[in-house]
């Protein structure tokens, strides 16, 4: 049996390899057919590639078919144009199903031709000759496994490349540099030169947070990985309120964060940038806080200018410092409670688990050692900055 078989497949492939080479003429008809078949349904789901460009594609890949069965010892050039084809067909955004559809449309097409002249030479042969569909369409897998492959590499290369693009674009935004670059950004990100812009700078968090398209809200964030470890996020807001953002970022933030305020305008968003990175250094050391620039003014104008708030700390509470930790640590705590309960002794005895008496005490002690009376708004201001720059800038005073 074994025998029989070989030999009727010997014949049929004999009987194949005529045809084809009878066909190897005809390849202008055959890709005619071919292009016929592949438009008939797709004229609306196909995207604009000429018909020129469909039939010499046509042509091509019936050819290195043909070829790989006349000469099967040869390389697999039909391989190699399904690679190419893949490629080509992804940078062109056709979409994967409709290539492999004219794929299997071609070993349709071609297998019909054969089994034409076959008929026309010898009908009888034709049984024989089935024996051979099975190789014609494993080629045909092959062919589209291919093809599919390299559609496949090519759409993660474009995606990633797309990716970069966009990362260097924002990248460049929040950077503050120009150079037409407006023009460029609203090509690649699909934002406008005038809108309604933010920008959030989260701190240091493990894992980077992923890109929020645009919702129901029109909030739209766009994150980029800097250089030094922070994230932060071109925000197009839409007709939302910067405040917003605190409610959306506090599920995904492992860090503090940091707003800007509204800028109006994508060349803006360098300035935007800074005024994040001066609220997100408004954050408390050791809390974990979102903040919006516009409710941190006093404590942004402090940690923008570092060397001259170290400064007014030394000047107004440099006494208060120099005493023993303890007693440092029972002052400030004591002002900063006084500050925070609206200057009500009463409330700031009651958050620090004393009498009103001993709040009042402490405060004057501070007025001694300083020489500023809390009554006295000039001194007011004086105590509460350097307060605050000492709680941004010197979280652990030295013992």
């Amino acid at each position: 049996m074994a025998q029989v078989t070989t030999a009727a497949d010997r014949s049929g492939g004999e009987i194949m390899r005529g045809a084809v080479r009878r066909l190897a003429d005809r390849l202008p008809e055959l890709a005619d057919r071919l292009v016929a078949e592949i438009l008939n349904g797709e004229e609306r789901a196909r995207p604009a590639t000429s018909r020129e460009d469909l039939w010499q594609v046509a042509r091509t890949g019936l050819g290195h078919g043909i070829e790989s069965i006349l000469d099967p010892g040869r390389r697999r050039a039909d391989l190699e144009w399904a690679e190419r084809l893949g490629r080509r067909r992804a940078e062109q955004g056709l979409p994967l199903d409709l290539l492999l559809r004219s794929y299997r449309l071609a070993g349709r097409v071609f297998w019909e031709a054969v089994v034409e002249v076959v008929a026309q030479d010898d009908p009888a042969h034709v049984p024989v000759l089935v024996r051979q569909a099975t190789r014609t369409w494993d080629t045909i897998d092959e062919q589209s496994s291919a093809v599919a492959a390299a559609y496949h590499r090519t759409e993660y290369d474009l995606l990633r490349r797309n990716e970069e693009r966009v990362q260097a674009v924002v990248d460049a935004l929040l950077e503050g540099r120009e150079d037409g670059l407006p023009a460029t950004a609203t090509e690649v990100l699909g934002l406008p030169a005038r809108g309604r812009y933010a920008v959030v700078v989260l701190g240091r968090q493990p894992e980077p947070v992923a890109h929020r398209p645009a919702g129901e809200d029109g909030v739209r964030f766009l994150w980029h990985t800097r250089a030094d470890g922070t994230q932060a996020a071109l925000v197009s807001l839409g007709a939302a309120d910067p405040a917003d953002l605190v409610g959306m970022l506090r599920p995904h933030a492992g860090a503090s964060a940091g707003i800007s305020p509204v800028v109006g305008t994508l060349a803006e968003l360098g300035t935007a940038r800074w005024l994040a990175e001066l609220a997100l250094r408004s954050c408390r050391p050791g809390e974990q806080e979102i903040v919006l620039l516009d409710r941190r003014l006093p404590d942004a104008l402090l940690v923008s200018q570092p060397r001259l708030a170290d400064r007014l700390s030394s000047t107004v509470l440099g006494p208060v410092l120099a005493t023993d930790p303890g007693s440092r640590e029972v002052l400030l705590e004591t002002l900063a409670a006084w500050l925070e309960c609206d200057g009500s002794a009463a409330r700031a005895a009651t958050r620090l688990y004393c009498h009103h008496n001993t709040v009042l005490n402490r405060l004057r002690r501070i007025e001694r050692l300083t020489g500023r009376v809390l009554s006295n708004p000039a001194d007011l201001v004086e105590l509460v900055l350097a307060l605050s720059s000492v709680r941004l800038l010197r979280p652990s005073p030295p013992e």
